[in-house]
């Protein structure tokens, strides 16, 4: 039984602001509830849906006789209500949805139903969605045991302790149909129908719909499918996909929801383009072919990954014995709906990756930063066959990151007051950042101590406790302390072993005299969990925990257990430097150090992920250069380059103080810092670029595909058939070129169209240097070539010009491909002429 407890009318206005987790990005609604119950509320994680459960009769009683109380509550809950109640952002059908599909959600510390930055991503993603009125839904799995709480033994080997997630302890409520009944839609998974129970969570205005499997209809190893976010069991992990993916677009479905838009976060929900592609066939009575153009036309995937092992494979078998009568369902043999997950489509004994079909089922790919973009091109080149690596059709959006999430309260404070509040309503537009960069360098400096005392104060905390837990006695002589006069570095993220959190060992003796320096001492705050199969990682974790405890290390090198939003939060608020050494190119983007960049903290970070297109002289500092080297030596010219940076450069800024005990420079780069990094990396601007790029165009094509009985639809697929059956037939008969003497060459082209029309075909020049083999080398320079004339034989003259971006010795090829005005890529069919 769950008794929904009452709370005196004065203030009834909590239970309104606690079921919706717009709180947790709006200090003054997250306050009243710290203010209702301190203790309380840090017992419950910060948790107001569960403070309100648990606090004392008497404390509400109180608090509703508070005039100040009281004004504070209603001031809130009309803000709640005014935000929203605004207008939609863009014009959308009714019931019609973009659906952004994630294994993971990182929202706030009370629900830890994500591992890490993915996560973290797509909590923000919907928080910026909601800020852009967009009607946007989440989509995700409800998982009964969070990621797991941390904690590390005397030897630092971590432990991973079961936390469960109770449902009744979060605004969790049923997802209802429009009739009003809870929703359960069926899957199927190995010949079963597996009963998918529908929740909804809030988010702003963005619903956030969580599907489980624990209904008393299902046997009971189905009951446990959604026990843990990425189990390492294939049948399991194979199991969450279908549920994630066929499940989610059914539930949407019941829910009177239309997802015309599908955005794919990471692979692992990519099914929900066979589900979407099934639907569509009875919604509109298609052919799986046509009904295939209309979701990849409208779909959006975004890859994270950077190697290859970081894909989930699934053996073919597995995915026939799971899912074999359901792919029959959609009129297609089998093997053809699995060679859309492999490389090439007719090894049938390749694994089938769920990341290839997502990109294989989208018009719109992104990798997450532009050297991600061109890593992602080279990772998935073997599956454009004929195109070079630098034209495979992936784009990028770099990542960004909530900004009132992530924003210090004093830092936050301070940048209202000299914006006027636009750096909050206005987060994407520089002009909103600028006023910061004329702050007094003494206010803009107090902000940081203070948010930097909070963290030290928690920090102080938790060594503490973990060294009682340790069964050291509090007051040890000995104990290691935390030291508020040293420049704090921050080191926090996921452990794994490409980030390398070990780094800064490679010559202990000079880390030990440079954080001892007693002029200018320094301590580093480690902070992160490893995957639990990860044992590499864990290994990384138990060397930083030997390394802190060494004597010329001890307060010097601090590593804290149990990561959370929370202490995610005070990290990169409070650090003074913030640390990032992947190695290059294998982070992806990196979004820590974009959350401390905003908030003023400097970040040294080697050129990899975003920091390229952020770093300019005085914003912060680059380790080394961008040149990826063999890994050990790369270790060591990175390791030497922060050592040099430290010595040279770090601290002298930090320590060269003013009379009033200011640091100049380190404030002006404080300023060019929070002024850069919040006007550009920030989800707002992140999630506009998917409006603008993917999300309207998307929305466009379905409205122009499906219009009448969807005969757009119908009318791609006669196209695409009618350019297969008579691709091979196309032949380059002549082409001619000319150079101007001026740096310009001008080509004609004739084509034997083998009956298709001069307008359905792309031709290019593509003009760069020749390698040793002879074929083109990048950078390359296209041009498109326009129909000059068309023979009645079948001929077609293409001309134009191109202006290559460099001299010398340079190769000229033509390229054929096929056009349709709704088909923005070029090779969405996979057919390619050079000559």
């Amino acid at each position: 039984m769950f008794l929904r407890r009452p709370l005196p009318e004065p203030i009834s206005g909590l239970a309104n602001l606690a079921a919706n987790l717009w709180w947790s990005w709006h200090p003054e609604a997250r306050g009243l509830f710290e203010r209702l119950d301190p203790s309380a509320w840090e017992a419950c994680r910060h948790n107001p849906y569960r403070l309100l459960q648990v606090v004392g009769t008497g404390r509400l009683r109180e608090a509703a006789a508070d005039p100040a109380f009281v004004a504070a509550v209603r001031a809130a809950e009309a803000a709640l209500e005014l935000d929203l109640a605004r207008p939609p952002g863009i014009d959308a059908d009714a019931g019609a949805v973009i659906a952004y599909f994630s294994m993971e959600f990182g929202l706030a510390e009370c629900l830890p139903s994500y591992s890490g930055g993915l996560g973290v991503l797509a909590g923000d993603h919907l928080k910026s969605a909601h800020d852009l009125a967009l009607p946007l839904v989440g989509v995700g799995l409800f998982y009964r045991h969070g990621y797991f709480r941390q904690q590390l033994a005397p030897d630092g080997t971590q432990l991973e302790l079961p936390e469960r997630i109770d449902r009744s302890h979060h605004p969790i409520e049923p997802a209802r149909t429009p009739e009003g009944h809870p929703v359960a839609v069926r899957v199927p998974i190995e010949g079963r129908q597996v009963v998918v129970r529908a929740w909804r969570l809030d988010v702003g205005r963005v619903p956030l719909v969580l599907l489980e499997t624990d209904d008393p209809a299902n046997e009971p190893a189905d009951r446990r499918i959604c026990d843990r976010l990425y189990d390492a069991d294939l049948d399991t992990r194979i199991r969450q996909e279908i549920v994630l993916g066929v499940g989610g677009v059914r539930a949407l479905r019941a829910m009177g929801l239309a997802p015309v838009v599908s955005h794919m976060n990471e692979g692992h929900s990519a099914l929900l383009s066979l589900e979407r592609a099934r639907w569509l066939m009875e919604e509109f009575g298609l052919a799986f072919r046509e009904a295939w153009w209309l979701v990849w036309s409208t779909s959006v995937f975004t890859t994270h990954t950077a190697v290859a092992a970081g894909i989930d494979l699934f053996p073919p078998d597995l995915v026939l014995r799971h899912l074999g009568p359901y792919l029959q369902e959609l009129g297609v043999a089998p093997d053809e709906l699995l060679g859309l997950g492999r490389t090439d489509p007719q090894n049938h004994s390749e694994p089938f990756s769920m990341a290839l079909l997502g990109l294989r089922a989208s018009a719109a790919r992104n990798a997450v930063s532009r050297i991600h973009r061109r890593v992602s091109q080279e990772l998935w080149s073997q599956a454009w066959e004929n195109v070079p690596a630098e034209d495979v059709p992936i784009g990028s959006v770099t990542n960004g990151v909530h900004v009132q999430t992530w924003m210090g309260p004093e830092m936050a404070s301070l940048l209202e007051r000299v914006t006027d509040g636009r750096w909050r309503r206005f987060p994407a537009d520089p002009a909103s950042w600028e006023p910061v960069l004329a702050v007094p360098d003494e206010e803009l400096w107090e902000a940081h101590l203070a948010q930097r005392e909070r963290l030290l104060d928690e920090v102080a905390a938790r060594m503490r406790a973990e060294a009682v837990a340790r069964g050291e006695l509090a007051g040890a002589s000995g104990r290691a302390t935390v030291r508020r006069d040293a420049l704090t570095i921050g080191f926090a993220r996921r452990f794994a072993g490409y980030k390398r959190a070990h780094l800064l060992f490679r010559d202990p003796e000079r880390l030990a005299r440079i954080v001892n320096d007693p002029d200018r001492p320094v301590q580093v705050i480690f902070a992160g969990k490893a995957h639990p199969r990860d044992e590499p990682a864990k290994q990384i974790i138990r060397e930083v925990v030997a390394m802190s405890r060494r004597p010329e290390f001890r307060g010097r090198i601090i590593i804290l257990e149990r990561y959370d939003l929370h202490l995610a939060r005070l990290l990169v608020q409070g650090c003074d430097l913030w640390l990032n050494t992947p190695l290059r190119p294998l982070e992806a983007c990196g979004t820590s150090g974009m959350k401390a960049a905003m908030n003023g903290v400097l970040h040294a970070s080697v050129p990899d992920g975003w920091w390229p297109e952020a770093y300019e002289p005085g914003l912060g500092w680059q380790i080394g250069d961008a040149e990826p080297r063999e890994p050990d030596a790369q270790d060591l010219l990175d390791a030497e380059a922060v050592y040099a940076l430290l010595e040279e450069e770090i601290l002298p800024a930090y320590f060269d103080r003013e009379p009033d005990g200011v640091p100049a420079r380190w404030v002006a780069m404080m300023k060019r810092s929070i002024a850069k990094v919040g006007a550009h990396f920030n989800s707002v601007r992140m999630v506009q670029e998917y409006l603008d790029h993917a999300y309207l165009p998307s929305l466009a094509r379905w409205r122009e595909l499906t219009q009448d009985g969807a005969r757009g639809a119908k009318a791609l697929a006669e196209w695409e058939r009618r350019v297969r059956e008579r691709w091979a037939e196309l032949k380059v008969l002549a082409a001619e070129f000319a150079a101007d003497g001026v740096g310009t060459i001008s080509a004609a082209v004739e084509l034997y169209l083998g009956g298709l029309g001069p307008h359905e075909v792309r031709v290019e020049l593509v003009a760069g240097e020749v390698d040793d083999d002879g074929l083109l080398a990048p950078p390359q320079t296209t041009a498109v070539l326009s129909v000059e004339s068309q023979r009645a034989e079948g001929v077609a003259r293409f001309s134009g010009t191109v202006r290559p971006d460099r001299g010398g010795r340079l190769g000229l090829a033509v390229r054929v491909t096929p056009c349709h005005p709704l088909v923005p890529d070029p090779f969405a069919l996979g057919l390619v002429l050079w000559a």
